[in-house]
């Protein structure tokens, strides 16, 4: 089903969440319990039933996306997502972790690698820049109204595969938060 957001149709749920709202150019969505994408490494677990909001996308582009949300659980998590299948997607934004908002990249090519950096304080809001060229996609950041200037990843991802696009949410092991996005395009 297309739905209607950022102020462009065309969007849809990849799992979509029991709570949300579109309204103007923002998207609130609530987490279920017990969602998360994740593949194999260190845990030996796959998850893939996350929340994406996202478009189709070929070829080279940049998907921005600015958000916050009230973190509050272990691993709470918000921002954007390319996904090709459930084996190759990269995901990026705020994890909360032990207590710290980190920023995040998790990227999956049939197992998911991480990093974090870990952020002084708690940001009002992130934007990230997810650039992809070719065979590589390049993570951007800026916080709280910054522009996404700062270089988080810079990773391979498969080129020339069609992909979803978008911002994705989740909370593997907490009772669910309320994310909030808003400026997301895919160009």
């Amino acid at each position: 089903m297309s739905i209607t957001a950022f102020g462009t149709p065309g969007w849809r749920w990849l799992h979509e969440p029991a709570a949300w709202s579109a309204q103007d150019a923002t998207v609130e969505a609530t987490t279920s319990p017990g969602t998360d994408f994740w593949r194999r490494t260190h845990y030996g677990f796959v998850r893939d039933n996350g929340h994406v909001l996202a478009r189709e996308a070929a070829g080279d582009f940049t998907l921005r996306a600015t958000f916050d949300g009230d973190y509050t659980d272990q691993y709470d998590q918000a921002g954007a997502m390319v996904r090709a299948d459930a084996d190759n997607w990269i995901k990026t934004g705020i994890e909360l972790v032990d207590g710290v908002h980190q920023l995040s990249a998790v990227v999956t090519r049939e197992v998911s690698d991480w990093s974090v950096v870990a952020l002084p304080s708690a940001p009002e809001s992130v934007t990230v820049d997810v650039r992809r060229e070719g065979d590589t996609v390049t993570i951007r950041y800026g916080l709280d109204g910054a522009a996404p200037e700062k270089m988080l990843r810079l990773a391979y991802f498969p080129p020339a595969v069609p992909v979803l696009a978008g911002v994705m949410c989740a909370s593997p092991d907490g009772k669910g938060f309320t994310a909030r996005f808003r400026d997301v395009t895919v160009t």
